[in-house]
């Protein structure tokens, strides 16, 4: 069996930059890693981007509007710039009022508690004019990668656009560079063996640890379907199985174990909710008969139900 490498160590850290270096690497294995890393970095992480923008007086991208020293091209190329967190929902829409002479900013979006903007003071646009009004809004969405504007709406509910709205490519990932290098390192007698440094720039959305993090998870959820066929339904169940077997053995109050964490078939489970039955000491509350007596409720379900029961160490009320 090869040698494993030593756990990640953060040896730099900036605003939003970080590099990460592991060290003992078996020959090849910096590679291999650290590029798995840098793909699933650059295409896999989600993050929030601007979808779509409507400037009050610009119907479309080629407009001038008088008062307002840039154009909407250039106007739309500055908004793009904006990154967004989102705390709740997979959209919102944002709104900018601004009047009179002067440079025009991110901060100037007025966002509800459900949205960071993690760069307010980046530049919009510059009025010129005292008289001139500014309003615009945007529509922020979560999403993976980067998509073109012509793509965004595959897979939604098809709705006419809205006039004046005008869609704009999305740049979802919350990473702007990554990069890695290797070298060699001795462990033991030789001295070919990997050391990897890793270079993760964000946006600011999320730290470079998050993302980090969040890259060897999906390669991990990856692996582990590949090799033990495990999805992440069928994780969170065996978990969930494995507290309730915990709880038996540690003598904890197995009554509130939720009827779901019985691994029952779908219609004796169903049976069970449809009658208000959602816990282990619900089923305990009734007798055999009543139990028996509930609608849906058969003598097949009824005997798996005594099955699991039993195994817990319990039975029902009227049982021998």
């Amino acid at each position: 069996m090869i040698p494993l490498p030593l756990p990640p160590k953060v040896i730099q850290k900036k605003k939003n930059q970080a590099v990460f270096e592991v060290e003992g690497l078996y020959p090849g294995y910096g590679v291999t890693i650290g590029n798995a890393l840098r793909r699933v970095l650059m295409s896999s992480l989600q993050g929030a981007a601007i979808t779509e923008v409507k400037i009050k007086g610009a119907s479309h991208e080629f407009s001038t509007m008088p008062g307002i020293l840039e154009d909407t091209i250039m106007i739309l190329l500055n908004i793009k710039n904006l990154r967004f967190k989102i705390f709740e929902g997979e959209s919102q829409k944002i709104q900018l009022k601004a009047k009179g002479d002067g440079k025009v900013t991110g901060a100037d979006f007025k966002c509800p508690p459900q949205v960071k903007l993690v760069n307010p003071e980046l530049h919009i646009a510059t009025i010129t004019d005292k008289k001139t009004e500014l309003e615009i809004e945007i529509q922020v969405e979560k999403g993976i990668g980067y998509v073109q504007k012509d793509q965004l709406k595959i897979g939604k509910p098809a709705s006419k656009p809205e006039i004046g709205a005008i869609a704009v490519d999305a740049i979802f990932t919350p990473i702007r560079n990554v990069n890695f290098q290797i070298e060699n390192m001795r462990v033991g007698d030789r001295t070919d063996f990997d050391r990897l440094s890793l270079e993760i720039e964000t946006d600011g959305t999320i730290t470079p640890e998050e993302a980090f993090f969040e890259a060897c998870d999906i390669l991990i959820k990856h692996f582990n379907i590949i090799f033990e066929g495990k999805t992440p339904e069928k994780e969170a169940k065996e978990k969930k199985e494995a507290l309730v077997e915990k709880s038996s053995e540690e003598g904890g109050d197995i009554t509130k174990t939720a009827v779901e964490d019985l691994k029952l078939t779908g219609r004796t489970l169903n049976a069970l909710l449809n009658n208000g039955v959602k816990t282990v000491g619900g089923i305990l509350k009734k007798s055999e008969k009543s139990l028996g007596e509930l609608e849906g409720m058969g003598d097949k379900a009824l005997s798996e139900i005594k099955r699991k029961i039993k195994k817990l160490g319990l039975e029902l009320k009227g049982e021998e």
